[in-house]
């Protein structure tokens, strides 16, 4: 790292392995493995980011996103609420693989106290590849997070020159540098070289608004996601139950629906206490309640505009205290 320049932002990453942080035994193949490079390497690997900011990094994991943790999240979190009034901090970086982004991303924006700058960066190439993506997705990353106009827009994702809240952003693309998408409500804003512009603040709760609280807390409830289709099998849901799931989310069909015989496991379940959300393995649309299937009647849980992955997020943290299912039904409209 570089002599610091006062006349700069502060910018610190958090660095939790991925993609960005991969190698490959060439530049020219798929196969590699996540979380091999330092986060001190890879920010040698642009030193022109010493122009916008000045960078302090920590490792808080070394490990591919397939093998992210709520025990990494939670500390990530607490390591960012810890920096809400810490002035030599302006923003903050997190490194971490593509695959649990969103979830991690969603996470943090439901659970930290701070309004400052708060992004996560990835890449779909290994830093070994031919034009491998990580360096400017990470020069993009810091130069959002050591910008003032990205303060109190929530949880942000950067990669190729998108600027994703964490709200709406999803995985699309197996392969593809472009894998993420904001649908429905679009981007928060563009980034070129370290130039930014925001067009929007996300329309739903987070960060200081938010309700919720990891504080004290060393474990977060269990919850399972249930894929559902065509003459599907109600068991996975009743050995969910059975196995100590204190919720399920169910990957539905369409708008968050299932067959007769998965309702009724889900309606037994949700009458032994286990919050039963109907969510969808459709990429872009709301679940709403009391549709094709009577919520009011079964117990059950719309999930509006969340998708399994993120009800899963929502509803763990949201079990952390007891909480009606009226309650749970308000959160999932305004989260």
């Amino acid at each position: 790292m570089t002599t610091k320049n006062n006349a700069l932002p502060n910018v610190l990453i958090l660095a939790t392995g991925g993609t960005i942080a991969g190698a490959a035994k060439s530049g020219a193949q798929s196969a590699y493995t996540s979380g091999q490079v330092t986060i001190d390497a890879m920010v040698n690997a642009i030193p022109e980011v010493t122009k916008i900011a000045n960078i302090k990094g920590e490792q808080i994991s070394n490990v591919g996103s397939q093998d992210m943790s709520f025990d990494i999240m939670m500390k990530l979190a607490n390591r960012i609420n810890a920096l809400k009034d810490n002035t030599s901090v302006d923003g903050i970086v997190i490194t971490h693989g593509t695959d649990t982004m969103e979830e991690t991303a969603y996470f943090l924006n439901l659970v930290c106290k701070t309004d400052k700058p708060v992004v996560l960066v990835g890449s779909m190439r290994p830093s070994t590849a031919i034009s491998a993506d990580g360096p400017l997705n990470l020069y993009d990353a810091i130069a959002v997070a050591a910008d003032a106009n990205a303060k109190n827009r929530g949880v942000l994702l950067v990669m190729n020159d998108w600027i994703h809240s964490a709200q709406t952003l999803t995985k699309v693309s197996t392969t593809a540098v472009q894998t993420f998408m904001s649908p429905i409500k679009g981007l928060i804003g563009t980034t070129a070289y370290g130039t930014n512009e925001f067009y929007r603040y996300p329309s739903q709760k987070y960060g200081e608004k938010s309700e919720f609280s990891i504080e004290g807390a060393t474990k977060l409830p269990r919850v399972d996601i249930i894929y559902a289709d065509a003459d599907m099998n109600p068991d996975l849901i009743d050995a969910a139950v059975k196995l100590g799931a204190k919720g399920i989310v169910i990957a539905g069909v369409g708008n968050g629906n299932m067959n007769k015989v998965a309702l009724d496991a889900c309606a037994r379940a949700s009458k032994q206490g286990v919050v039963v959300v109907r969510s969808t393995r459709v990429a872009t649309g709301n679940v709403a309640r009391n549709v094709e299937v009577n919520d009011d009647q079964l117990g059950l849980i719309a999930s509006y505009g969340l998708n399994p992955q993120k009800s899963r997020i929502l509803l763990s943290v949201a079990l952390l205290k007891p909480r009606k299912l009226d309650e749970l039904q308000k959160i999932f409209m305004e989260y």
